[in-house]
């Protein structure tokens, strides 16, 4: 398996197009964002009505929240 998008080394994209979105698509995002090490993660799904309200989720692990402010 591979992520479908690595944006500006941080963000890592999973693309899905399917009725609901289950908690194996969403430990799928966090698995990628683990091994890449990185500290963002977006799951878009196209097959809904509104993209901006129920079509994207995004998603920060603990490297992120352990940065210095």
């Amino acid at each position: 398996m591979r992520c479908d998008l690595l944006i500006e080394d941080i963000l890592v994209v999973e693309l899905k197009s399917i009725e609901y979105v289950l908690p194996i698509h969403e430990a799928v995002l966090l698995t990628y964002m683990k091994l890449l090490n990185k500290p963002e993660g977006i799951l878009i799904n196209f097959n809904v009505v509104n993209l901006f309200k129920e079509g994207q989720k995004t998603y920060v692990n603990e490297l992120f929240r352990e940065l210095p402010m």
